[in-house]
């Protein structure tokens, strides 16, 4: 049985949809993640702990990035962020889930701006400002790291199998729009990459100040390990 089969049914749900949305749009090949990344376990305070990487490269993105964890039976996590291009002023799509016996404690998706001002562009925000607008019973607060997220970043803890397939429809019509729109932008001029570069890797840096995720890596395969795999897998900058 793959990781996949043994996780969280909406996890499961939401990496098919990634996936199948990205074949829908984008024309895929393999990104070269480093062999020793793809498959990983450890063991985190007597647990078992396995990790899943898939990356593919598709224009004009530089990196899609898919991860699934799972220790013991207590904890499961899907990661997914879409690295564009850095000639290409496109958003980052961001999504997590974490769950496990309980349910799906935190769900998250979000087209986080790369500009310096922090906003998304005129078609972006236009688009997500029409969509219907959606009422989850248990919204969640945004880390003290997350000034990187927009007004549009959805992070919730669903409480009902309504509110998951709510949470499901909303994030895929992100994720989907986001590949149209993809396909149609245009590079910016040379002289404006540089802000497009520094935009990713404010996401990144930001994303690397997780502590969760890090103590979790430490905790798994030292501090060493952990850092590399923050930097290089996880939040890699251009």
């Amino acid at each position: 049985m793959s990781l996949r089969q043994q996780q969280h049914p909406l996890i499961q749900e939401w990496a098919n949809r990634i996936e199948a949305i990205w074949t829908q749009y984008l024309v895929l090949s393999d990104y070269p993640l480093p062999s020793e990344f793809g498959h990983v376990e450890g063991r985190l305070e007597g647990e078992f702990l396995v990790i899943e990487n898939v990356c593919y490269q598709a224009p004009p993105f530089r990196k899609l990035h898919l991860e699934l964890a799972k220790v013991g039976t207590g904890l499961d996590i899907l990661h997914c962020v879409m690295f564009p291009d850095p000639q290409y002023d496109l958003p980052l799509f961001g999504t997590d889930l974490v769950g496990g016996r309980g349910g799906i404690s935190a769900a998250i998706a979000d087209l986080s701006p790369v500009t310096a001002e922090g906003k998304l562009s005129p078609a972006y925000h236009d688009h997500l400002s029409g969509l219907s607008k959606v009422q989850f019973a248990e919204p969640r607060q945004l880390p003290a790291w997350g000034n990187i997220f927009s007004e549009f970043c959805l992070f919730i803890r669903p409480q009902t199998p309504q509110e998951e397939a709510q949470f499901l429809d909303r994030v895929s019509a992100y994720l989907s729009w986001h590949c149209q729109q993809a396909l149609t932008t245009q590079p910016v001029p040379e002289s404006e990459m540089d802000g497009v570069l520094g935009g990713q890797r404010r996401y990144c840096q930001q994303q690397q100040q997780n502590d969760k995720t890090r103590r979790i890596l430490e905790k798994a395969f030292g501090t060493h390990w952990a850092e590399r795999y923050m930097t290089t897998v996880l939040f890699d900058c251009p």
